[in-house]
C-alpha cells in the first residue's frame, strides 16, 4: 500500500516541522512574539549532533540529549541579549530584532566555520520492515517516535508542572501573574528554554533524515514550522503539533504526485488560504485584541 507509507513518511516528516512549530507558537503565546531565529536554533542544534557524533563519538539518543541541552542555553541567551528589553516596545520592533538576530546567527556561525555542507553520519543501519503492504524504514519509526515522545513530554511540562501553570499564567495575564507571585522573567527564559530545546532535537532528527546540513538550513523549514504553527492557530500548542504533521503529509502527498518542484509551494499556498478564510487557524478563537 503505497499511501500507507506516504502516510508515515509524511507524519515522520511533519514531526520534525511540528517540534520546530512549538518553539514559535510557545513564544508567542506567552509574550506575543514572533521568533523568527528559532530556525538559526534549530540549525546550530542539528550542527551539535554532527560533531557530538563524528568529532566526540556519542550516540544518536546522547548526541540529541546534549544538542537540546546546549540549543536550551542558546535560546535564554538569545531572549535575555536580545528581547528582554523589548518587551514594552512596539511588536514591530521586537520583530525586525528577531530577523535581525536570525541573520546575525547565520553569518557568525559561516563566519566561524565556513558556508559549505555537511554530511550526517549514519547513525542506524536503514534497515525495512513490511506493514499492511508498505515498505517502512526504521529511521521513519525512529523519528516518528522520539517527535511524539518529546511533545508527550512537552504536554506533562505544560499541564502537570509548576513551570507549565506559570507559563499558562502568563500567557493568559501577565500582569496578574506578576501580581500573584511568578517570576515572570523566569518564566519567559524557561519557555525559551524548552522551545529552543525542541528546536534543538527537530535539527539532530532533520540531519538523521536528510543527511545534509548546511548554515542555511534553518530558513526553508523554519517558515514552514512557522506555517504549521499558523495554521494550527498561532500561540496554541496542540495547533502546532496538528499544523506541523498536517503539512508534512501535503508536502509529501504533492511530491508523491510527480510534483516534487511544487512542494516548498504547497506551504505558502496552504498560508495564503488558511489566512484568508481561517486566519486564527484551525484551533484559534476569534478574539478581540485591546490596541
Amino acid at each position: 500500500m503505497e499511501w500507507f507509507q506516504q502516510l508515515v513518511n509524511g507524519i515522520s516528516l511533519g514531526s520534525i516541522y511540528a517540534l520546530i512549530a512549538l518553539g514559535y507558537t510557545m513564544v508567542y503565546g506567552i509574550i506575543k512574539l514572533i521568533n523568527f531565529a528559532h530556525g538559526e536554533v534549530f540549525m546550530v542544534g542539528s550542527f551539535i549532533g554532527f560533531y557530538s557524533i563524528v568529532g566526540f563519538g556519542l550516540d544518536f539518543f546522547t548526541a540529541l540529549i546534549l544538542a537540546m541541552a546546549l540549543c536550551a542555553i542558546f535560546g535564554v541567551l538569545i531572549e535575555r541579549v536580545a528581547y528582554r528589553r523589548l518587551r514594552s516596545a512596539t511588536r514591530i520592533a521586537a520583530l525586525i530584532t528577531a530577523i535581525g538576530v536570525s541573520f546575525l546567527i547565520q553569518y557568525t556561525f559561516i563566519r566561524i566555520r565556513g558556508a559549505g555542507p555537511e554530511a550526517y553520519p549514519e547513525v542506524f543501519t536503514n534497515r525495512t520492515f513490511e506493514l499492511f503492504g508498505a515498505q517502512i524504514s526504521m529511521k521513519s519509526v525512529l523519528i516518528l517516535s522520539v517527535s511524539i515522545g518529546l511533545m508527550v513530554i512537552l504536554q506533562f511540562i505544560v499541564h502537570k508542572t509548576k513551570i507549565g501553570k506559570a507559563m499558562r499564567a502568563v500567557s493568559q495575564d501577565t500582569e496578574t501573574a506578576r501580581l500573584m507571585g511568578i517570576n515572570v522573567d523566569n518564566t519567559i527564559s524557561a519557555t525559551f528554554a524548552i522551545g529552543s530545546s525542541l528546536a534543538g532535537a527537530a535539527g539532530v532528527i532533520f540531519g538523521l533524515y536528510y543527511t545534509k546540513i548546511d548554515p542555511l538550513m534553518g530558513v526553508i523549514p523554519g517558515i514552514k514550522a512557522f506555517i504549521a504553527a499558523v495554521l494550527g492557530g498561532i500561540g496554541i500548542i496542540p495547533g502546532a503539533m496538528v499544523g506541523g504533521l498536517l503539512l508534512g503529509v501535503v508536502e509529501t502527498a504533492v511530491s508523491a504526485s510527480g510534483y516534487s518542484l511544487w512542494r516548498d509551494a504547497a506551504a505558502f499556498v496552504i498560508l495564503i488560504l488558511i489566512l484568508i478564510f481561517r486566519p486564527n487557524g484551525l484551533f484559534g478563537k476569534n478574539a478581540r485584541e485591546k490596541v
